[in-house]
């Protein structure tokens, strides 16, 4: 099955790479091999996979990869039969999110436009990566600040902000720096929530983000995740964590529009009535 999934990406890509480029697209296309750099044959096809911009086409950012709506279509398709297959290909995740956000982008920039703490969001671009965050001084932070907390969180579950990957198919840098503050932000939802990175509590976190953020990739992790879950945590998902993520979805405002960098010492349940997300049920998740 999971041969058959990569056949199916691959021969997609591979259909980009033959499609007519017209000007101001791209093409995907794969280099010929490197010779003497180390690298496999799968390595190479992995790496250049999407390497080369067709000559007379532009980068609206460093990484970015010009792609026309076929092009998108086929990479959306082939990227959610892989994260629907494995939801933690993080990196299937990742292009499917930014192949099927053209609406939900806009409308999540224009909220940080028309909100001051949002705008200043976008215009000072900040991000979150253990080059930028100290981490002995979050860590030395009292218990239940968010700093410490989202530390606790990080050393608790062995994950790391730097394992974000950078947008490359987002074709406006403004919208790409959305979607990547929206990535760096996802474990701080899980801290602000309660919820672990176990199955049930990323689908916990992607039906909050999905009725925060309307993005169909959060929507399509909220309703095929739960598929993996025994009975026993389904029926508590149903009856207790669901109601609850979508009660607090639509009741906080924008995620996208808090400056956790500048609040890692307030208290988490003081950010958390600030925003609007209702405490968490009293559930073993």
């Amino acid at each position: 099955m999971l041969l058959m999934l990569r056949r199916a990406v691959r021969a997609g890509v591979s259909l980009l790479r033959a499609g007519p480029v017209s000007p101001g697209t791209a093409r995907l296309s794969r280099a010929a091999p490197r010779a003497g750099d180390g690298r496999s044959g799968e390595e190479e096809e992995e790496v250049e996979e999407v390497e080369e911009v067709e000559e007379g086409c532009y980068q609206l950012y460093p990484g970015h990869i010009p792609t026309s709506p076929l092009q998108k279509a086929l990479l959306a398709a082939g990227s959610a039969l892989m994260a629907l297959y494995d939801p933690y290909r993080h990196d299937m995740v990742a292009v499917l999110g930014e192949t099927t956000g053209c609406l939900a982008l806009p409308n999540l920039r224009d909220k940080m436009k028309h909100h001051p703490e949002g705008y200043r969001i976008l215009q000072e671009r900040p991000r979150i990566r253990l080059s930028t965050l100290d981490m002995d001084r979050l860590r030395g932070l009292p218990d239940g600040t968010l700093g410490r907390e989202y530390v606790r969180f990080l050393e608790d579950n062995k994950v790391s902000p730097d394992t974000r990957m950078p947008p490359k198919f987002v074709d406006d840098e403004e919208l790409a720096y959305v979607i990547q503050r929206y990535r760096e932000v996802h474990d701080l939802m899980h801290t602000l929530l309660g919820m672990p990175t176990n199955m049930l509590g990323e689908v916990v976190v992607k039906w909050f983000e999905a009725v925060q953020t309307g993005l169909p990739m959060c929507v399509l992790g909220a309703a095929f995740g739960p598929v993996r879950l025994s009975a026993r945590k389904l029926q508590v998902l149903a009856t207790e964590l669901v109601p609850w993520a979508i009660q607090s979805g639509r009741n906080a405002s924008c995620i996208l529009n808090v400056y956790y960098e500048q609040r890692w010492e307030q208290p988490v349940e003081s950010l958390r009535e600030e925003i609007g997300i209702f405490p968490p049920p009293a559930i073993r998740v």
